[in-house]
């Protein structure tokens, strides 16, 4: 069988957790959680699904009543296919975006203060996120199915948020 995508685990793994879902119900639970680190288009959540269907790691129902929304259900397979991959503990290198980083790469070719002042935005920026992981940290449901995996992930966000901070500030100056 051949690898899956990485949005496609994420709905395996999420189906696996919470239980049946929609598509819509996913983009809820990956704006929740993967989603600070792993953003998926809307778009992907409605594809992947049925392509998990078609290969036997989903069931889809329909619902029998109401708007009879297309409801997919972990198999045996699809958890199997989970199980294998979280067993793995390869994953390929991280993959880095930051536009930050690159305009700082460039910064030199514009004015002078500009260091400065991309430095100012970006502690903002990050001293945001720095905060609004440690208040997500703080409100933690201890009885939680998923609190300690997402305690760990709030914690080295906010070790991450942290260091950015720490980094542009000694710029800003």
């Amino acid at each position: 069988m051949e690898e899956l995508s990485p949005s496609a685990y994420v709905v395996l793994g999420l189906i696996a957790r919470h239980g049946p879902m929609t598509p819509y119900e996913l983009k809820a639970r990956v704006e929740d959680s993967v989603g600070y680190y792993w953003p998926i288009p809307h778009a992907q959540l409605y594809r992947d699904p049925p392509r998990l269907a078609e290969r036997g790691l989903l069931e889809e129902r329909a619902e029998e009543h109401g708007r009879r929304r297309r409801v997919f259900h972990l198999t045996d397979a699809g958890r199997e296919v989970l199980t294998r991959w979280l067993a793995d503990p390869h994953t390929p290198p991280p993959e880095t975006r930051n536009p930050s980083l690159l305009k700082l790469t460039f910064v030199d070719l514009g004015p002078a203060d500009q260091v400065a002042a991309l430095a100012r935005e970006q502690v903002a920026q990050h001293g945001e996120l720095l905060a609004q992981y440690k208040k997500l940290r703080a409100e933690l449901d201890p009885s939680g199915a998923d609190t300690v995996a997402r305690a760990r992930l709030l914690d080295l966000g906010v070790m991450h948020e942290q260091a950015y901070v720490e980094f542009w500030s000694a710029l800003s100056r």
